[in-house]
């Protein structure tokens, strides 16, 4: 049976150099590849996760998955140490969305904002789920 062996999801920016900008020194994502120029898309990573953006469309509106379903992230990453990557991020300036909670799923989780106000999802499992 073939493996997955990475995944990444996939975002739009309305201005992809400030967006790079925030996911490397706000999240403390590497750059993994910038493409174009002026960039028009680029991959990050932090260990073996990777997200891809994508510069949108002059005039395109991005909508934040939260604002047509509550709570919904646009991209979510399943970590070790949720309480570390979060001091991390909160230390680095990273736009809370909100901190630490349990969720009734089995998951200690918090999410932050990009500069497009995209929810993106960090959480580790709770023993025993």
């Amino acid at each position: 049976m073939t493996r997955i062996l990475r995944q990444a999801p996939v975002l739009f920016a309305s201005n992809l150099p400030d967006t790079i900008v925030y996911w490397r020194d706000r999240l403390g994502f590497a750059q993994h590849g910038v493409f174009g120029e002026p960039p028009v898309f680029a991959i990050v990573e932090y260990g073996n996760a990777f997200a891809m953006l994508k510069q949108a469309p002059a005039g395109h509106a991005i909508a934040p998955y939260w604002q047509v379903s509550e709570g919904l992230w646009n991209a979510y990453f399943w970590v070790d140490d949720v309480a570390a990557l979060f001091a991390d991020m909160q230390r680095r300036g990273a736009a809370i969305d909100y901190g630490p909670c349990d969720q009734p799923y089995g998951v200690r989780e918090f999410a932050v904002l990009d500069p497009d106000r995209q929810s993106i999802g960090f959480g580790q499992a709770l023993t025993g789920s």
